[in-house]
C-alpha cells in the first residue's frame, strides 16, 4: 500500500463500485436479455438514491462552507468531483450496454420503434391513442414574464419545447414551455403487428407526445424538442424534538422535498443551448449535468420487462418459494414451534409462515397479546389486516412503526393510521432513532401458564421483497428470547431502566459493543493458540470503529471471512494490517440482505442474525437487533449458507486492497451460490 493511501475506502467510492458490479450483471453475456435490461433499470433506480440522498449531503456541506476531512481522507468538494466524474463514466457505460441489449431482444423479435419507422396501420393507431388517451392529460406550462418557472418534480420526466410564432424571424428570441411526461401512463406504448405475428413492438410514450407536441401550442411552431429530468435533494430534515406530532411533521417534510435542492440535471444528447441554458439558470443545478445518449430514466425497463407476456427463454428459471416444511405436517404452528426452533430462508422458502403466524395469532383465542416492528410492508400487506383483525377481537396489539423508512413514508403513513382505526396501540419509535429491528412476539395463554413466541429476521416484513431479496426469519419459544423481546418493546414503547440483555444485542445501547467483545474474545483465542475464525454477512461495513476491531483481530491472526453485499470501507489484504481478511461481494438474481454472523470460540461456536449493518448509523442511530441461534441444526443451516457464499466462483466479486473488484476465478467447478442455496431450503440440509 503506498503511503498516501488511506487505511479505508471511501463509503461513497465503494457504494460506485458496487453500483459498477450491479452494472456488470447487465452486461453479462450469460444472463438472460430480459434480466440484463431489469440489472439496468436497478443501475438507474440506485444512482438516482444516490444523487438524492448521499450526492445532495455533499453539496449542502459544500453550501455551507464545510472543508473537514472524513477518515479516508476526502474533503466534500473533492469527493464531490470525483463522484460526478465516476457516476457521468457509469452512466455512459450504462447506455452502451442498454444499445447492447436492445439490439439483443430485438433478434428475439422485441423491438423498440421510432415514429418515423411506424407503417400506416401504427401510425393512424398512435394518432387514436394520443387523442382518446395521451392528449387530455397533458398541461403545457409556458414560461414568461407573467407565468413564472413552474415546479418541476423530482424524477419525474419533462420535455422542454422552444417555439416560435407563426412568421415570426429566427432571429427572434424564442419561446419557452415545458411539458411533463405523465407518470400515470406506462413508459411503452404497444404498437399492433400482423395478426399472427410473435413480434412484439413499441414505441416510447416521450416520443409519442413530442410527434404531436404542435397540438398542444396552437399558432406556434416548435422547432426544438429534448426530455430532461431533475433530481432534487430528498433528505428529511426533521425537527423531532419540537415537533408535537412526528407524522404531521413527516408529512409536511414531504411537502417541502418537493422543493428540495436541485442536485442533477439529466438532458438529451444535443439539447438546443437556449433550452439548457434556460433550465440550468432556473433549477440552479450548477455543473451536474448529465447528456444522455438514449432515453432517460431507463428504470421503466422493470415495468417494461414485467409486464411482456411470454418470452420465458429471455428470464431467469422461475423459483417458487417451498413452503416450510416443518409446518406442512401441522396446522397448529404454536405446536410446532413450542417443540423445536424452526428457521426459514427467503426467497426459496415462503414468506406465507411468516403471515400465517401472525394470522394464526390474530384468530386463537388463547393470544392475550401481539408486538410487532414494522418498517416497510407491502401496499395490501396481509400483515396490516391481521394485526387490525387483532385489536378488534380485543387482543393487546402493539406495533412500533417506523415512519422515516426513505421514500416509503407516505405509505408508511397510511397504514399506521389504518391500524390506529382498528384500536392498534402504534408507536413511531423513539425521538432520533429508526426502528429497523424486525421482531415479532405474541404472548399466548397455555395449559402451564403464559408462552412467549417470537420470530426475528433479517429482513423488513414484506412479501415482494421476500420474493426478491435473500432474508433468514428465526421462529422461536426460547424462554430467554422471550423475556428479551419482551423487555426490548417496554423500552421502546415505555419508559424503561437499561436491562440486562441475555441473549440479544441491541442498538444504539449494547450492540456495538457486544460485537466488539465477540471480535475480543476471537483475537484472544488466536493468541493462545485456540481456533478462532470470523464469518460475517451483511449489506454494508462502514463504522471506522468496527473496522479497526477487524484490523486489530487480524494482526492477531484471527481468520476473517466477510461477505459484503454494498459499500465496504475496509481494506483487506493489507500486510501487517489485513492480511488475514477476505471480503467477497455477492450480486445475483436475489438481492443479498441476509446479516448474519459466526464466532468460532475456541470451537464452542456460536451463531446470530441481525437486523443490522456494521454502519455508523445502524449501530449509533438505530434500534436494530442482533439474536443467537441456540438449536446446532440451524446453526448448521446458517452456515452452509455463509460456506456457499464463500465458495462462489461465479457471481462473487473479490475486494482488493485496491479498495477495486475482481471476479473470483479458480480452478474449481462452476458453483453459484444462490442457485445451490435453494437445495437448503428444499431438503432443510441441516449436516
Amino acid at each position: 500500500m503506498t503511503k498516501h493511501m488511506s487505511h479505508y475506502v471511501n463509503r461513497d467510492l465503494s457504494w460506485i463500485e458496487f453500483n459498477r458490479r450491479v452494472l456488470s450483471e447487465a452486461q453479462d453475456p450469460t444472463t438472460p436479455l430480459l434480466e440484463r435490461a431489469k440489472f439496468l433499470a436497478i443501475v438507474s433506480s440506485n444512482l438516482d438514491e444516490f444523487m438524492s440522498v448521499r450526492v445532495a449531503g455533499l453539496q449542502s456541506q459544500m453550501k455551507a462552507g464545510y472543508t473537514k476531512i472524513d477518515f479516508t481522507g476526502y474533503t466534500p468538494a473533492g469527493l464531490w468531483k470525483r463522484l460526478i466524474k465516476r457516476t457521468t463514466q457509469m452512466v455512459s457505460e450504462q447506455y452502451r450496454t442498454y444499445r447492447e441489449v436492445l439490439r439483443g431482444i430485438a433478434k428475439e423479435g422485441i423491438v423498440f420503434r421510432s415514429m418515423e419507422e411506424l407503417n400506416l396501420t401504427q401510425t393512424a393507431a398512435m394518432e387514436r391513442y394520443f387523442h382518446d388517451i395521451v392528449f387530455p392529460v397533458l398541461t403545457p406550462m409556458a414560461v414568461d414574464q407573467s407565468r413564472p418557472f413552474p415546479l418541476v418534480h423530482t424524477k419525474e420526466l419533462y420535455l422542454s419545447v422552444l417555439l416560435r410564432k407563426e412568421n415570426e424571424s429566427v432571429d427572434e428570441e424564442p419561446y419557452f414551455a415545458i411539458v411533463q411526461v405523465p407518470s400515470i401512463l406506462p413508459r411503452h406504448v404497444a404498437l399492433p403487428v400482423r395478426s399472427g405475428s410473435k413480434r412484439s413492438e413499441f414505441i416510447l410514450l416521450e416520443d409519442l407526445i413530442e410527434k404531436h407536441i404542435g397540438t398542444l401550442f396552437k399558432g406556434y411552431t416548435t422547432f426544438a424538442v429534448h426530455p430532461f429530468r431533475i433530481t432534487r435533494n430528498a433528505d428529511l430534515a426533521l425537527n423531532e424534538e419540537g415537533a408535537e406530532d412526528l407524522l404531521e411533521e413527516i408529512e409536511k417534510e414531504i411537502r417541502r422535498r418537493r422543493w428540495g435542492m436541485t442536485v442533477r440535471l439529466e438532458v438529451d444528447k444535443g439539447m438546443h443551448p437556449y433550452a439548457l441554458d434556460m433550465l440550468k439558470d432556473e433549477l440552479e443545478v450548477g455543473d451536474n449535468v448529465i447528456e444522455i445518449d438514449g432515453p432517460l430514466d431507463l428504470s421503466f425497463l422493470m415495468r417494461f420487462c414485467s409486464s411482456l407476456p411470454n418470452y420465458d427463454n429471455l428470464r431467469f428459471e422461475r423459483i417458487d418459494p417451498v413452503y416450510p416444511r416443518e409446518f406442512d405436517d401441522d396446522d397448529d404452528m404454536f405446536q410446532v414451534v413450542r417443540e423445536r426452533d424452526v428457521l426459514v430462508y427467503h426467497p426459496y422458502e415462503s414468506f406465507e409462515a411468516v403471515t400465517d403466524f401472525l394470522v394464526q395469532a390474530a384468530y386463537d383465542p388463547e393470544v392475550l397479546a401481539i408486538k410487532m416492528t414494522l418498517y416497510r410492508v407491502s401496499g395490501q400487506s396481509e400483515l396490516v389486516q391481521a394485526l387490525a383483525k387483532a385489536a378488534e377481537s380485543g387482543k393487546q396489539v402493539t406495533v412500533v412503526v417506523e415512519l422515516k423508512a426513505r421514500f416509503d413514508e407516505e405509505r408508511n403513513i397510511a397504514w399506521a393510521r389504518q391500524l390506529e382505526k382498528a384500536g392498534c396501540h402504534v408507536v413511531y419509535g423513539l425521538i432520533g432513532l429508526k426502528t429497523h429491528a424486525k421482531i415479532l412476539l405474541v404472548v399466548r395463554r397455555e395449559q402451564d401458564g403464559l408462552r412467549r413466541y417470537v420470530h426475528v429476521g433479517t429482513g423488513n416484513y414484506n412479501d415482494n421483497t421476500a420474493k426478491l431479496y435473500t432474508d433468514v426469519g428465526l421462529f422461536t419459544s426460547h424462554p430467554v428470547i422471550g423475556e428479551d423481546a419482551s423487555a426490548l418493546f417496554n423500552e421502546m414503547t415505555g419508559y424503561s431502566a437499561p436491562y440486562e440483555w441475555r441473549a440479544f444485542g441491541v442498538a444504539p445501547t449494547s450492540l456495538k459493543e457486544k460485537l466488539y467483545a465477540l471480535i475480543d474474545r476471537e483475537k484472544e483465542h488466536a493468541l493462545a493458540g485456540r481456533p478462532s475464525h470470523i464469518i460475517a454477512k451483511m449489506n454494508s461495513l462502514s463504522n471506522q470503529e468496527m473496522i479497526d476491531k477487524l484490523y486489530e483481530a487480524s494482526q492477531a491472526g484471527v481468520k476473517i471471512e466477510l461477505i459484503v453485499r454494498g459499500v465496504c470501507c475496509l481494506r483487506p489484504g493489507v500486510p501487517g494490517r489485513s492480511e488475514n481478511i477476505r471480503v467477497i461481494s455477492i450480486v445475483d438474481r436475489f438481492l443479498e440482505h441476509s446479516r448474519l454472523m459466526v464466532f468460532s470460540n475456541g470451537g464452542e461456536e456460536e451463531v446470530y442474525l441481525s437486523s443490522a449493518d456494521w454502519m455508523t448509523r445502524n449501530l449509533n442511530r438505530r434500534i436494530e437487533l442482533m439474536c443467537p441461534v441456540f438449536d446446532d441444526r440451524l446453526r448448521s443451516m446458517i452456515k452452509n449458507m455463509l460456506y456457499l457464499n464463500l465458495q462462489d466462483n461465479v457471481k462473487a466479486h473479490e475486494l482488493l486492497s485496491t479498495g477495486a473488484y475482481g471476479r473470483v476465478t479458480n480452478d474449481l467447478l462452476p458453483m453459484r451460490s444462490q442457485f445451490e442455496a435453494k437445495q437448503i431450503a428444499m431438503w432443510k440440509t441441516y449436516e
